[in-house]
């Protein structure tokens, strides 16, 4: 990786965090030396990047430092558009407008030749309309995550076994092609998945959540060993 390219990414990691992220973390990410980490730290605030922070406790960048417009690769066009596809297919109605709308935009910057590379993507992902119920849920669901509103949900496990639970929606994971959601069960005082075909009836409540990082997402994920 060419250094300005490494510089232009160490910006983008410390951009994308809300909390600080230490030398090491980011050499693991860019794959370098942390003695390199912290020269090209001390650049970028000799440059004038409002960077906060210093060697064995982490470092911070301004959230009001702004980056100039991205320029993408041509197999970052492609993931890009790859993604939008499946979002319109596999989520929800609101999701998939905002894929959509990206995608034009991402296709109004291409020239002729991406242009027609995009058009031969051979990757395909069809909006079948029986599925639409199945996307009403989905943003019920997401919406609920975001919100952080409790939902109480009739399930059917999968043995046949109905319950009633109330839970807290933490996220919406993708496993071997069905989406679940990961959420905290107030009844049994532990993490459960429920597969999106298996709730049979489902309320979002008024009640909101608490945010606890011992009943999370990255929780969750980081007892699975998962990134």
């Amino acid at each position: 990786m060419r250094r300005a390219d490494r510089l232009f990414e160490l910006v983008t990691l410390l951009r994308g965090r809300r909390l600080a992220v230490t030398g090491r973390a980011l050499a693991e990410a860019l794959e370098v030396s942390l003695r390199t980490v912290y020269r090209d730290i001390a650049d970028l605030q000799a440059q004038g990047v409002p960077i906060a922070g210093e060697a064995g406790v982490g470092y911070r960048l301004s959230p009001d430092f702004d980056l100039p417009p991205l320029m993408f690769s041509r197999a970052e066009v492609m993931a890009l558009l790859v993604g939008g596809r499946l979002a319109q297919a596999f989520t929800d109605p609101a999701l998939a407008a905002a894929a959509r709308s990206a995608e034009a935009k991402i296709r109004a910057i291409l020239d002729d030749r991406l242009l027609a590379e995009a058009d031969a993507l051979p990757y395909r992902a069809p909006v079948i309309p029986s599925d639409a119920a199945m996307r009403a849920r989905h943003q019920a669901i997401r919406e609920a995550c975001e919100a952080r509103r409790k939902l109480r949900l009739d399930y059917r496990d999968a043995s046949g076994e109905p319950s009633s639970r109330t839970v807290w929606p933490l996220g919406l994971i993708a496993w071997t092609g069905r989406w679940t959601l990961m959420a905290w069960c107030e009844t049994r005082q532990d993490y459960r998945n429920f597969r999106f075909d298996r709730i049979e009836r489902m309320e979002t409540l008024a009640e909101v959540f608490p945010q606890r990082p011992d009943r999370s997402l990255a929780h969750y994920l980081a007892g699975l060993g998962a990134p």
